[in-house]
């Protein structure tokens, strides 16, 4: 199955600190079995409302391949991961 990760990170954090975030979740995909197809950089934009009294983040989309089961621990791991805002992972219909 095909899906997507959305998250934000703080745009506060360093860029290359922000990097390795983005190269880590690229990663944990690729050990645990998955294929990650692309991540879109989207850059810093406003928030909808204040994150932890910030209101801005850099958006990151991970697009990845994997079974069903591997989506918890995605989460799992970037719910614990410094500078991570939110995520939210989707099945994708491309």
């Amino acid at each position: 199955m095909k899906y997507e990760m959305l998250y934000l990170i703080d745009s506060a954090v360093a860029e290359e600190a922000r990097d390795a975030t983005i190269a880590r979740f690229e990663d944990l995909v690729k050990s645990l079995g998955g294929t990650a197809v692309s991540t879109d950089k989207w850059g810093v934009k406003k928030l909808a409302y204040p994150i932890n009294y910030k209101s801005e983040a850099f958006y990151a989309l991970l697009t990845y391949e994997a079974d069903g089961s591997f989506n918890k621990e995605l989460d799992r791991v970037a719910g614990i991961t410094d500078g991570v805002l939110r995520r939210m992972i989707t099945k994708s219909n491309a």
